[in-house]
């Protein structure tokens, strides 16, 4: 019964309700988040999940009921602005999306939040724990840093094809699987990349439920960073960076102002790429567990 329990999981798919949420000084424009949840019996310890750019809830499902079978605790994996099934929604920049996370956060009244965030999620995350840190117990980042740099350029290039499959009147995921082939030889990027494709029912076309033109134009913002170098705010909780040893997403340039801003961070190197969470997976949900059954113990 428990462990059916722990694998229950509940989805919220909203409509598109914009709301003004006060951060920061100034008021936002904020979305209310799709979400998935699994149950876990610690209540009072729930676990928060952001995904990467082009990402969803969908590719943390696994993990989530893993995490929550582990540690006990309710898993919420979200759907950021702009992706999944959550709102479309200007500007894409990571303090609205702090935003909209921290409303998730208080509207579901959580506490002692342990809030997980990789890639693009890893830079929301960060810039949500510097804004309201009371919000949080610990924070752990997979394979991103809060040094502000030029976005990839494989991105512009995958949106700009999405685009051109959006208007080629597409049939089958295999055809536009063929269309990205000219800007990504990695399958499993590819892949990756067309669990964001959908049929229309009334046209037979593949569309990308993800609004590809936004995302196109906001590839500086996500290059961005809420707080620079010389800003005097630290998140002092308990933080993990998580780093895939083949990317350089976190590296000795960064990792002192990863430092700076999260004095009480351990850095955790696995021997993987950028994905880090589906590379190594039962490491991954084992130091998501080690971590907060650190302070059960104390």
């Amino acid at each position: 019964m428990i462990l059916n329990a722990l694998r229950r999981t509940y989805i919220s798919t909203p409509t598109f309700t914009p709301r003004i949420h006060y951060s920061q000084s100034r008021w936002l424009s904020t979305v209310k988040l799709a979400h998935e949840k699994v149950d876990g019996s610690v209540t009072d310890e729930p676990i928060v999940v952001c995904h990467g750019l082009m990402g969803s809830k969908q590719n943390w499902r696994t993990l989530a009921k893993n995490i929550a079978q582990k540690t006990q605790s309710p898993v919420y994996t979200l759907d950021l602005r702009n992706h999944g099934t959550s709102p479309h929604a200007e500007p894409h920049d990571y303090t609205h999306m702090a935003a909209d996370v921290s409303q998730f956060i208080e509207e579901n009244n959580l506490k002692n939040v342990t809030l997980i965030g990789h890639s693009m999620g890893g830079k929301v995350v960060m810039a949500l724990a510097l804004s309201k840190p009371h919000l949080l117990r610990r924070l752990i980042v997979a394979d991103m840093s809060p040094q502000i740099a030029e976005i990839s350029k494989e991105f512009r290039a995958y949106t700009e094809r999405m685009a051109e499959i959006e208007n080629a009147d597409v049939k089958s995921k295999k055809e536009a699987d063929q269309m990205l082939q000219t800007v990504e030889p990695n399958m499993a990027i590819r892949q990756f990349l067309l669990t964001n494709a959908e049929m229309n029912k009334d046209t037979g076309f593949y569309k990308f439920r993800i609004p590809v033109e936004i995302l196109r134009d906001a590839i500086p913002a996500i290059g961005d960073f809420p707080y620079k170098a010389e800003d005097e705010v630290t998140f002092d909780k308990p933080t993990t960076f998580v780093k895939g040893s083949n990317s350089a997403y976190l590296n000795h340039k960064n990792i002192p102002l990863a430092e700076k801003f999260f004095p009480n961070m351990k850095l955790v190197t696995f021997q993987a790429g950028h994905f880090v969470h589906t590379e190594k997976p039962f490491e991954f949900v084992q130091l998501v567990t080690d971590d907060i059954e650190s302070d059960r113990s104390i």
